[in-house]
């Protein structure tokens, strides 16, 4: 695997430069089902302020990663640290389960399906930050959050079947941010969207980040998300890793031949989908 440094060209991270701490390290992340094993010995880190892409066919593992790191999903074996703490000890009461829930949020593919129909965006919002901060008047957060997803105020009152979908994924990582995580994780989070609502919200995404210093770990099959978006990149294939790297490297000079399978499949001038199953055969 080729040594993690900086992306060229990449926006600078918000975190001071040298700094070498990880907000995420995922060491040996294993997990089966039945006799299928779905993540086999995965480690990586996410540096402060860093945005790392997972890719990867369906079946690759990619989603089931994901799913552990946030704890929708129970590793078989492995370690999973944020910010230095381990996330197999077990919170300790109701003030430690939302605090450990805080550090990770997941933003998903489909923002109507992870909305309340039946409740307005400031509702929405508001009753994140009630459970994880009571005892306060949020108003002035919630005009915070909807100004940072560049919604504002005029959205508050509607529900989610009124909003399009590239303003309901806003609407979903307002959400997210709104617990002020250390990482988001953000599973094929503009897959459903028209191309050039995606770019608006990878642009939002990188405005974030540089403004918070929150982590991303984006989970995608899009080469074209993860070379717009992500400092490195891990692809992984039947649940293990087979190349990681800076992601400028890695799309540029593709050591494993599953990666240059995966940029060889991006339809192009002079695309081959006969040779390209070909070579999917061959591996």
């Amino acid at each position: 695997m080729r040594k993690a440094t900086p992306t060229p060209g990449a926006r600078t991270p918000a975190h001071p430069a040298g700094t070498t701490e990880n907000v995420l390290e995922v060491t040996g992340l294993r997990r089966d089902f039945g006799t299928v094993r779905a993540v086999d010995d995965v480690s990586f880190t996410l540096p402060a302020g860093g945005s790392l892409g997972i890719v990867g066919e369906s079946g690759s593992g990619k989603t089931t990663t994901a799913r552990i790191v946030v704890g929708l999903e129970d590793a078989d074996a492995g370690e999973i640290r944020v910010r230095g703490r381990d996330r197999r000890e077990r919170a300790r009461g109701r003030a430690g389960r939302l605090a450990r829930a805080r550090e990770v949020q997941m933003v998903f593919q489909d923002p109507y399906l992870s909305l309340d129909p039946r409740t307005s965006v400031e509702g929405v919002l508001r009753e994140t930050l009630r459970l994880h901060f009571p005892g306060t008047d949020h108003t002035r957060r919630i005009a915070e959050l909807l100004d940072q997803v560049g919604l504002g105020t005029r959205a508050a009152d509607a529900l989610p079947r009124q909003l399009s979908g590239g303003q309901r994924q806003r609407v979903a990582i307002a959400r997210a941010l709104a617990v002020e995580p250390a990482v988001m994780v953000l599973d094929e989070a503009v897959a459903a969207l028209d191309v050039s609502v995606q770019a608006q919200v990878l642009n939002l995404l990188a405005d974030i980040r540089e403004e918070t210093g929150v982590g991303y770990l984006f989970i995608t099959h899009d080469l074209g998300v993860v070379r717009c978006v992500t400092d490195e990149v891990v692809v992984m294939r039947h649940g293990r890793i087979v190349e990681s790297g800076p992601t400028a490297e890695v799309l540029a000079d593709p050591r494993h031949a599953y990666t240059r399978l995966l940029l060889a499949s991006v339809p192009r001038p002079g695309w081959d989908p006969g040779g390209i199953a070909a070579s999917r055969r061959a591996l």
